[in-house]
């Protein structure tokens, strides 16, 4: 199984943050800008106002999961970060939530096949 390709430094997210897209979904938010490599960069970020840090690994994975199955159907050159909504409570989202509300954005965005 091939590691998916994440953003990890500050300035990476800072970029996609400043001069990309705009999506907003129920449960997440989508900031999506092109890149200059053929493939596609993820970044998630989760506030701390979510809840303790059980919550938060939760929320991530939960995001993680989704994109994962979603990944092979999705146009390549893209730097997405996906923030989950602080108004959310994440213990009434289960994964099927959260990946419709994904492709709900992703479709929004033009960038799911």
């Amino acid at each position: 199984m091939r590691k998916m390709k994440t953003l990890k430094k500050n300035y990476e997210f800072k970029k996609v943050l400043t001069k990309g897209k705009f999506y907003q979904g129920n449960i997440l938010t989508m900031y999506i800008i092109k890149n200059t490599i053929q493939e596609n960069v993820i970044g998630i970020g989760v506030s701390k106002k979510l809840g303790k840090a059980v919550k938060r690994n939760r929320a991530k994975r939960l995001i993680r999961e989704s994109y994962r199955l979603l990944k092979d159907d999705l146009k390549k050159g893209y730097s997405l970060v996906f923030i989950w909504n602080k108004n959310v409570d994440i213990e009434s989202k289960n994964y099927f939530s959260v990946s419709q509300d994904m492709k709900n954005i992703l479709v929004r965005a033009k960038v799911l096949l």
